[in-house]
């Protein structure tokens, strides 16, 4: 974190409501003098995850009404509300905490959302519910999502956490300060400081859970010179190994980071040779996140798309571990998936669905608009998968 933080004003939230959390006793709400309010918001919580637990309709079992043309939205909507600690982060209220001072007239995403994943987690029927409010502010926020266009589901999941992490960033005023050269720093120290840079503007609790560091190397080809960038990353864009068989998530990750050549029209400037050279470029992941988001490239990246990529990608659902392609002080490197953003159909249309494991019993779900039914987890793996949700194992609850 970096060492300087801007000031900024927080409001503390407010005590949950009876309508939030209806299956607490009324006198368990009144405030105590001798229980805090944060004690009081955890209490309510636990108890709610207890209910879960043990209550014939699991709460979080509950669809998304389509609409119109919406599946894209409700899918990854269900895989962010399975998000453990972003989920709670809602329950909690503890968004309103972070919510941007300067800007209250620019909250209402946050707020939406927030309402929307309370509602998934505490609604006392599993009839689906409608998310035509959070649509409306969605559509403010990022207005090619107005109408009933089918939209690209990982294009939405950026906007989505874009404008999350905008209204509850924690900086509210960014500085304007040159930036710093960090060319004779080593990597590891050049990372850090990059990073620490990072977080002096952009710094919320969406950042803290989705955002990792990407290194990219240079080496020039005449000179030998070689240069680093490090750059934050929000989700990972993963090609497909073209092949008519089965391919393995391994097998992406490596095409992914493996070394390419740079000449021709694409020969960047070398810095020591003060000219356009023949270069080597290679990705390794600097710093993971909490959570890493990966986007199977189905697609080709034209603006109209003329194919889809069908091809089956085995991807581990425990222990995915990525020490292969981290850099060597990285930690943490294992991963348990916990959702999938899956799409049916061609370049020309499909439909979109959810594949959720439940945070609080640990099974799988089908999530298709307004229904949700029971999986196998044997069922999760298939040529639909088109966004990969992991969580680090040394907070996975499997």
């Amino acid at each position: 974190m970096p060492s300087i933080r801007q000031s900024y004003t927080v409001t503390v939230p407010e005590e949950p409501p009876a309508s939030v959390f209806p299956f607490i006793k009324p006198d368990l709400r009144r405030k105590s003098p001798s229980m805090s309010r944060s004690m009081l918001v955890s209490t309510f919580v636990g108890l709610l995850i207890n209910q879960a637990k043990n209550s014939k309709h699991a709460q979080g079992l509950v669809g998304l009404r389509n609409l119109g043309n919406t599946c894209f939205m409700n899918s990854i909507l269900q895989c962010l509300s399975n998000t453990h600690d972003l989920r709670d982060y809602c329950l909690r209220n503890t968004h309103r905490v972070d919510l941007n001072n300067n800007c209250r007239a620019k909250v209402a995403l946050m707020e939406e959302f927030a309402k929307l994943t309370q509602t998934l987690w505490t609604s006392a029927s599993n009839e689906a519910i409608s998310p035509s409010d959070f649509k409306m502010q969605i559509q403010k926020y990022a207005p090619r999502f107005v109408g009933y266009n089918q939209q690209d589901a990982q294009e939405f999941l950026r906007f989505l956490l874009d404008g999350l992490h905008n209204e509850v960033n924690r900086v509210t005023v960014k500085s304007k300060a040159p930036g710093e050269d960090f060319d004779h720093l080593s990597d590891d120290e050049k990372s850090k400081r990059m990073w620490n840079k990072y977080l002096e503007s952009e710094d919320s609790k969406v950042v803290d859970l989705f955002v990792g560091q990407l290194k990219s190397t240079l080496t020039c080809s005449e000179c030998g010179y070689c240069s680093t960038v490090f750059d934050p990353f929000w989700d990972l864009s993963i090609p497909i190994t073209k092949t008519s068989g089965e391919v393995s998530l391994m097998d992406c990750l490596r095409l992914f980071t493996k070394e390419d050549v740079l000449d021709g029209n694409e020969r960047p400037t070398c810095h020591r040779c003060k000219a356009r050279r023949k270069c080597t470029k290679k990705f390794t992941i600097q710093k993971l996140p909490k959570i890493l988001v990966l986007h199977l490239k189905r697609f080709s990246e034209c603006r109209v798309r003329t194919g889809k990529l069908s091809t089956f990608v085995n991807f581990p659902l425990k222990d995915l571990d990525l020490r292969e392609f981290a850099s060597n002080n990285c930690v943490n490197t294992v991963y348990n998936l916990y959702a999938v953003s899956n799409h049916t159909g061609t370049s020309l249309g499909g439909h979109y669905t959810a594949y959720c494991r439940s945070p609080c019993t640990g099974e799988w779900y089908t999530y298709n608009d307004s229904r949700v039914s029971p999986m196998s987890s044997s069922q999760v793996r298939s040529s639909d998968a088109y966004v990969l949700f992991y969580e680090s194992a040394v907070s996975s609850r499997m």
